[in-house]
C-alpha cells in the first residue's frame, strides 16, 4: 500500500528559478491529498506528471499568498477540464470567503466545493484507512499544520492457527479485532499467539509557517515524516522571531522531541543561496534531516510491529 510524499514547492514568499512556493502532494493508499497550493502548483503537477484530477482533498495551512495563490488557478482549471466530482477544501475560517469572492469574478463551476474549517486537535477528515488532525501554529495569520496518519488495521490471523483450533467465521472476526480466544475447556489462547504482528500506522506531519513551538512535538509524537519550515538560519533568529517563523535548528529540536523518523526542511528564505547551512545546522541536533527540493519524493514502507 502506497505512502509517498512529493514536494511540489519548497520556497518561501517568492518563487525562484529552482523553487516554486509551498505545495506538497501526499499519496496515502491511492488517496491524494494536496497540502497548500502556492503560485504555480498546477504547473508543478504537470511537470512531475501528477494528475490534478485525482485530487479530491486540498488542505490549506493559512491564507498568505505563497500558500494559497495557486488555488484560484487550480480550481478554474479543474472546471475547464470538466470535473464533476466534489472538491473538498480544508483550512482556516476565512478560506471559504476568499474563494467565494474570487468565484464572484470568475463565474460558476461544474463541480461542488465543500469547505471544512480546521479546529485544533479535532479530526477534520477521515475515511476507512486515514485520518487528518489539524495542529494549531503561531504565525501572523490563523495557521494550522496537519497530521496525516493511517488508522489501525485489523489483525491478520495465522492460517495455521485456524486449522489448529478449528476457528469459525465468528472466531476469526473476534481475533482480527484483537480479542483472545476461549477454548471449550476454558483455556484462554492469547491473541498474540493467533495473529501476525500488527502493521504499523504510517504518518506525515506538515508544519508551516510558525514560530518555534516545542509543545507541538507531543501532538506529532512518533511521526514517520515531519516537514517543518526552516525559513531562517539561527544567525537570523531575531528576524525569525519578528516574523513568527522558525530556524533550521528549531525545526530539528521539534523533530528530536517528537521522535520523528525523518525531518524534511523547506520553506527557505530566498536570502540564502544554498541549503547546505540549513542541513549543517539541523543535523547538529537531528541527524536524520534532509533539505528538500522541488520534485523530491519520500516514501514510508509498510512494516509490521516487532513483538517482544
Amino acid at each position: 500500500m502506497s505512502f509517498e510524499l512529493i514536494i511540489l514547492g519548497s520556497s518561501s514568499a517568492l518563487p525562484t528559478s529552482k523553487r516554486s512556493t509551498a505545495a506538497h502532494l501526499l499519496n496515502m493508499n491511492e488517496r491524494f491529498f494536496l497540502i497548500d497550493c502556492g503560485e504555480g502548483t498546477q504547473i508543478q503537477l504537470r511537470r512531475f506528471r501528477l494528475s490534478p484530477a485525482r485530487i479530491n482533498h486540498i488542505f490549506i495551512s493559512h491564507l498568505h499568498g505563497d500558500h494559497v495563490f495557486g488555488l484560484f488557478g487550480m480550481i478554474s482549471s479543474l472546471g475547464l477540464m470538466g470535473r464533476k466530482a466534489i472538491l473538498n477544501l480544508y483550512g482556516p475560517t476565512a478560506l471559504e470567503e476568499m474563494i467565494r469572492v474570487h468565484l464572484g469574478f470568475s463565474g460558476t463551476l461544474p463541480f461542488e466545493l465543500r469547505f471544512h474549517v480546521a479546529q485544533e486537535k479535532q479530526v477534520i477528515y477521515q475515511d476507512s484507512k486515514t485520518e487528518v488532525i489539524p495542529v494549531r501554529l503561531k504565525h501572523r495569520a490563523e495557521t494550522f499544520g496537519y497530521l496525516f496518519r493511517e488508522k489501525p488495521r485489523l489483525l491478520n490471523v495465522d492460517k495455521a492457527k485456524i486449522e489448529e483450533y478449528g476457528l469459525g467465521v465468528a472466531d476469526i472476526k473476534n481475533i482480527k479485532e484483537g480479542r483472545d480466544h476461549l477454548l471449550e475447556d476454558g483455556t484462554v489462547v492469547p491473541n498474540a499467539s493467533l495473529t501476525l504482528p500488527p502493521i504499523r500506522q504510517r504518518s506525515y506531519a506538515y508544519i508551516s509557517d510558525t514560530a518555534y513551538l516545542p509543545g507541538i512535538a507531543e501532538q506529532i509524537r512518533g511521526v514517520d515524516l515531519l516537514f517543518h519550515e526552516a525559513t531562517f538560519l539561527e544567525k537570523d533568529l531575531g528576524l525569525a522571531n519578528q516574523t513568527l517563523h522558525s530556524t533550521a535548528r528549531q525545526a530539528a529540536l521539534v523533530a528530536k522531541a517528537a521522535g520523528a523518523g525523518k525531518l524534511l526542511l523547506g520553506h527557505f528564505s530566498t536570502r540564502y543561496k544554498s541549503d547546505e547551512l540549513f542541513l549543517e545546522e539541523a543535523r547538529a541536533e537531528f541527524p536524520e534531516s534532509v533539505a528538500v527540493n522541488d520534485g523530491d519524493r519520500f516514501t514510508v514502507e509498510q512494516r509490521r510491529v516487532q513483538r517482544d
